[in-house]
């Protein structure tokens, strides 16, 4: 069906490219109800329905749309190594400084190693496939552990260490990753030098420059502005990180981080990063389903790169990454002396990588030539769906057993549960009126007029609300 609409088309590019985005939009909605109720993550659901629908499949999408749509990864990841930002403050990380640090460093180097021997010396993988999967074995994607913190209202020191870990870990993992695509890019073809390890080091570290520069703007373009004028000058400068990284030829990635970090350190203000995660689903919906569209099944079961099917490998990786992560996690623990339920739980929060791992995936299969970036992008799609599917469940685990969720939910009168919830509404909208008052921000229409119906329903001398049919 799809097939004969293009081509009634024939080479109206725009409403070609229009309708494939429109269906890529509707098959992951569509997904999405399934995993649902399976209660799976929606990226099981965006990556799964890429690969049906796309052209190893049923061919629903043109291979034109996928090629050209190339965008759309920088966009998104700039949004997800933006959001990781949000996790990485320096009063938790101070307060926690030691413990973090030997934490991560310990797990880095578990877990890279053991998949370095994994992939070269046990599966015979060419030396430039296992540095780069080595590099990208420990990073951890914070989107499902985070929501899951917020969910259940998880708190504490275990959460406090769990979210630093995760963001310096995925710091230095862009770091490790960049040195590491060079010396594999080098290895491929057959010329590594030292001009061309350092330059991406030099790179990255004027993206990170940048992306500090570009924090300390963004604090200062947000004052006094309207929630709509506050989306439009944080996401246009986003994009000119992604510009710059592609005019270098370097990851964007550890640029928007460094923003990210710097404007929610420097303002303490969280609101905006909310408000980019309500504007950010469909960019994101596009690119897991765009990742998928380039996986081809059958390269699980070739032989071509190792002596066993690739999908055996997957498995194996995923079983090998998991006790790097949770032996590091536990080790660095126990140095640290930290209690019994930290040392046993802290690991299994750790799996989840689908976000920023599937993002680097793409970035080695554009630097490594042929059928390398392949065998990088199969294993680290594969790996990323199947810890999605068991991450998040395991993150839950660890975070329950850890006491992080205090005390069990109990059963409260009604009418006592609805008082409450209205006086937090009324403090809530106190604490509104009060903040607006001091900072004397532009208004917009919409909240004019909800000030005015507040004004309205509201009778702050009694503190009650009017009743209106």
């Amino acid at each position: 069906m799809f097939d004969k609409l293009y081509e009634s088309l024939g080479s109206n590019t725009v409403a070609i490219t229009i309708i494939a985005i429109s269906a890529i939009l509707v098959f992951g909605f569509l997904a999405t109800r399934i995993t649902k109720l399976l209660k799976l993550p929606n990226v099981t659901a965006y990556v799964g329905v890429g690969i049906l629908i796309g052209p190893y499949c049923l061919d629903i999408i043109p291979k034109s749309v996928v090629t050209g749509s190339a965008f759309i990864s920088d966009i998104a990841l700039a949004f997800i190594s933006f959001g990781i930002g949000e996790f990485f403050k320096l009063g938790v990380i101070k307060k926690n400084f030691k413990s973090i640090t030997v934490i991560t460093l310990i797990g880095i180097a578990v877990t890279s190693v053991l998949i370095f021997i994994l992939t070269y010396f046990i599966f015979g993988l060419n030396l430039s496939v296992s540095i780069v999967l080595s590099s990208m074995s420990f990073v951890v994607s914070p989107v499902s552990t985070a929501m899951t913190i917020r969910q259940k209202d998880g708190k504490g020191d275990f959460v406090e260490n769990l979210l630093s870990v995760i963001a310096c870990k995925d710091v230095l993992g862009l770091i490790l990753f960049s040195v590491a695509i060079s010396v594999g890019a080098g290895l491929s073809l057959g010329n590594v030098t030292f001009s061309s390890v350092i330059k991406p080091v030099f790179l990255n570290l004027f993206m990170i420059g940048l992306g500090f520069v570009l924090g300390l703007v963004l604090k200062a373009l947000m004052a006094r502005r309207s929630n709509d004028n506050r989306l439009i000058v944080s996401i246009a400068l986003l994009f000119l990180l992604c510009g710059a990284g592609s005019m270098l030829g370097v990851s964007p990635l550890l640029g928007c981080m460094i923003m990210g970090a710097v404007y929610v350190n420097i303002s303490g203000d969280e609101k905006l990063f909310k408000q980019i995660r309500y504007f950010s689903p469909p960019i994101l919906l596009i690119y897991f389903v765009r990742s998928g569209l380039n996986f081809d099944l059958k390269a699980l079961t070739t032989t071509g790169v190792t002596a066993i099917p690739l999908i055996v490998l997957c498995l194996i990786y995923i079983v090998v990454q998991f006790i790097g992560k949770y032996a590091g996690a536990y080790l660095g623990s126990t140095l640290m002396k930290k209690p019994k339920e930290f040392k046993l739980n802290f690991g299994l929060a750790l799996l989840p990588q689908a976000g920023i791992a599937i993002g680097l995936s793409e970035l080695a299969a554009r630097y490594l030539s042929g059928a390398d970036g392949t065998v990088v992008k199969t294993i680290i799609l594969s790996v990323g769906i199947i810890c999605e599917i068991f991450g998040p469940v395991l993150a839950d685990l660890a975070l329950r057993r850890s006491g992080s969720y205090g005390a069990s939910e109990t059963v409260v009168d009604e009418e006592l549960s609805r008082r409450v919830r209205h006086e937090e509404l009324v403090k809530k909208l106190n604490d509104i009126k009060s903040e607006i008052s001091v900072i004397d921000y532009a208004r917009s229409e919409n909240e004019e007029a909800f000030m005015e119906l507040e004004e309205e329903y509201y009778i702050p001398k009694n503190n009650k609300f009017k009743n209106r049919r």
